[in-house]
């Protein structure tokens, strides 16, 4: 063979784009929409009900606020939603949170050899493809509104108490 593979390794995040902060965001609008009115729905609620460190939930709840589908004031002891479920959509919330870098969804390894009779041509190959996947899936998420998973789980049938 008279060409050379580049191994050159990235420290960049490769793959899918989206972060556990999309379920996470999914979640604290369905803890808000469950809890508010009842007791007071702040970050520390939040983090026992998902599990996590209530660091990582101010941050998603700043950029939902950010976004205006919440109203979480710091030092407010309830968080309200500020849109109507219905309105607000997988879309919003992967916009809100999971914003994409310019490389989009699909994060393209940086250094495909262009000696290489693969590598020179992987990007023309491959480019279409992923963008239409990309809108594919956009299109989907503008298609599911938190209304419908937060129906799901109120009208679930697995109960569990919650302390």
């Amino acid at each position: 063979m008279d060409y050379q593979i580049n191994r050159k390794r990235s420290n960049k995040k490769t793959g899918m784009q989206i972060t556990s902060k999309f379920t996470i965001a999914i979640h604290i609008l369905a803890c808000i929409d469950y809890f508010h009115g009842k007791i007071p729905v702040n970050s520390k609620l939040l983090a026992e009900s998902i599990g996590s460190n209530p660091v990582i939930i101010r941050g998603v709840m700043s950029s939902l606020n950010k976004a205006g589908i919440i109203n979480a004031e710091r030092g407010k002891r309830d968080i309200s939603i500020q849109k109507e479920l219905s309105d607000i959509t997988f879309y919003d919330i992967y916009l809100a949170v999971d914003s994409l870098s310019d490389d989009g969804l699909f994060h393209f390894h940086e250094n495909p050899n262009l000696k290489c009779p693969v590598g020179s041509k992987i990007h023309i190959a491959l480019d279409d493809k992923l963008e239409r996947v990309q809108v594919a899936m956009e299109n989907e998420m503008k298609n599911i509104s938190v209304e419908s998973v937060i129906k799901a789980v109120r009208h679930s049938t697995y109960d569990r108490n919650f302390e």
